[in-house]
């Protein structure tokens, strides 16, 4: 069944003393594009993430958001890094001292400026095995991940029918195509024996030969017959990857190109205009496709 390369998942868990927010989406892409933000003090999350994104999708720009906190405990969440705070008084002290110099007087930094500096308080850590908490979010995260594949399958089912629709919609402009070819044929072919018998009165004597050529590259110029067969060859193409149960979005968005190129083909070719306006309805149908193929999987 087709798979869509949208999605949308999001999973609110809690180990011990931490708490996290996990969010997951998906859009479409080329490839399998991965981009995550996950807090780094939790070993090994990352690349154990990124595995199991490429064991479960093949293609999408897959965005991975993961906000870990951490309840206060009864030691104080911060600390007073002692050097740093050596290294702010000293710059103080001589900005300070270089104001002086200058005839300026400067207000007094409080205590509360001091602690405001970069790096003189910092978050309280102690050194622990991250381990068991990266496993309660791996769990967590590989059920958001059977989430998004749910909803794209379900997004992608709401595509088949689109899809299927639509070549639908092909086959019937290529069927009134044909038709439309054979009306042409009937009164083009009338057309040419007026046009010859014209050609014959009026000129003494004519190179056969050179006529029979120039009648023949006119019939393959405008015989569509080998552009029709293409496109019901594609249409059953089609129809049996939407049906496949594995990634078939490169195939289809190749196959789109080859559906436009037979339209193009056609219209070239039309030399009536029944058969032109047949042609532009398949150009817009297949462009239409298109746009939905790029979102299959």
């Amino acid at each position: 069944m087709t798979k869509s390369m949208t999605g949308y998942a999001t999973r609110r868990g809690q180990f011990a003393a931490y708490s996290w927010q996990l969010d997951v989406r998906s859009v479409n892409a080329k490839g399998l594009d991965l981009r995550l933000r996950v807090p780094e003090w939790v070993n090994g999350l990352e690349g154990e993430m990124r595995a199991i994104l490429s064991k479960n999708l093949t293609r999408g720009s897959i965005s991975v958001t993961l906000k870990v906190a951490r309840e206060a405990a009864g030691e104080s969440a911060l600390r007073l890094n002692t050097p740093a705070l050596r290294s702010a008084l000293s710059m103080l002290s001589e900005v300070e001292a270089a104001a002086m110099a200058s005839g300026m007087t400067l207000a007094q930094a409080s205590q509360a400026d001091v602690l405001l500096m970069r790096g003189v308080m910092e978050q309280n850590q102690t050194e622990e095995d991250t381990t068991p908490l990266a496993a309660a979010i791996l769990q967590d995260f590989q059920a958001a991940v059977e989430d998004l594949k749910f909803m794209r399958a379900q997004e992608g089912a709401a595509l088949h029918i689109i899809i299927q629709n639509q070549l639908a919609q092909i086959e019937a402009h290529t069927t009134t195509a044909e038709a439309e070819a054979e009306n042409r044929s009937q009164t083009a072919a009338e057309t040419l024996r007026d046009n010859v018998q014209k050609l014959l009165q009026a000129t003494d004597s004519i190179d056969q030969v050179r006529l029979a050529q120039e009648l023949a590259l006119l019939a393959v110029k405008t015989d569509i017959r080998e552009e029709l067969d293409r496109l019901h060859a594609h249409t059953d193409a089609a129809h049996a990857l939407i049906a496949a149960d594995v990634s078939v979005g490169r195939k289809l968005d190749f196959l789109m190109q080859e559906f436009m190129r037979e339209a193009n083909t056609l219209c070239s070719k039309a030399q009536s205009l029944a058969l032109t306006r047949v042609g532009l309805d398949l150009k817009t149908v297949i462009d239409q496709m298109r746009e939905q193929v790029q979102n299959v999987e």
